[in-house]
């Protein structure tokens, strides 16, 4: 058993190791990971995590980067879910899952991203869950206002992209998530990114259109680190979770979406508490 700064060290390598599995051995059916984000969005509603396929010796669960029981976490609180939507990660055997509940006694935005074990010698099913990393904003956190970020994201298209010719690659969705994270840290950054014209920029409740407008140009001297991904070609996003260290060590998600090369929609959940 690990303890102390030897735990918090094991556990980021574990997360590391999860984000950077090769294409060479993980391979997953889009399918059955967003069946299993489908599991996962039914356990939150219910309360109950029986219906979720967790794996019995290789389990994480996170809130807010930090391990957590299940058992007493978020997924322990039937919520109504108002809005969801979820992506998926062939290649990295994992999903993205953004869902927003206005009423209860606490409103929440949340983003989770879920792993899974590549299946052996297997592209057509998924394994077991082996992690299941949440951050989850609520209110007095940063720009919140659940009912006002529901307003903004139901009109949005998040349809599949049809063509496949005019898919934006892996290497261009994971170089939008990181350039735009690294904003705070270099100054040219900011002008990697391909802006769109229509584009839309929501962090918390507060919208920005388009999302090229107000941008960060450097200035920190602390990199927003332990940076976790989901990168979906289908659909043309990339969701990046991690430490918005620039700011506060607050735990973050950033979502982004590309169409036709462009910069389509970033979406941001900012937990102002470690």
């Amino acid at each position: 058993m690990f303890n102390g700064l030897t735990t918090t060290k094991a556990l980021w390598a574990l997360l590391w190791a999860a984000c950077h599995i090769s294409r060479a051995t993980a391979q997953c059916s889009r399918d059955a990971l967003l069946a299993a984000a489908n599991s996962y969005l039914e356990a939150q509603a219910s309360g109950t995590t029986t219906g979720l396929q967790i794996s019995g010796d290789n389990f994480t669960y996170m809130e807010n980067n930090k391990k957590a029981d299940i058992a007493k976490g978020l997924l322990s609180q039937p919520l109504k879910l108002d809005l969801n939507r979820s992506t998926a990660d062939t290649v990295a055997c994992a999903s993205y899952t953004m869902f927003i509940s206005t009423t209860g006694s606490k409103p929440y935005v949340v983003g989770t991203q879920i792993r899974h074990q590549p299946p052996d010698g297997s592209a057509n099913g998924t394994a077991s869950i082996t992690m299941i990393d949440t951050v989850r904003a609520t209110t007095g956190d940063l720009f919140f206002n659940a009912r006002q970020t529901l307003s903004y994201i139901e009109k949005e298209d998040w349809s599949p992209i049809a063509d496949a010719a005019r898919r934006p690659g892996r290497d261009a969705l994971r170089h939008a998530g990181d350039a735009y994270l690294d904003m705070w840290t270099n100054a040219t950054a900011a002008g990697s990114i391909p802006w769109g014209t229509d584009c839309e920029r929501v962090e918390g409740s507060m919208l920005t259109r388009p999302c090229g407008q107000t941008l960060p140009r450097g200035g920190s001297a602390r990199a927003n680190g332990q940076r976790r991904y989901v990168i979906d070609e289908v659909v043309g996003s990339v969701d990046v979770l991690c430490e918005f260290s620039s700011l506060g060590a607050w735990p973050d998600s950033h979502e982004i979406r590309i169409v036709d090369g462009k910069v389509k929609y970033v979406h941001t959940i900012t937990v102002m508490r470690q």
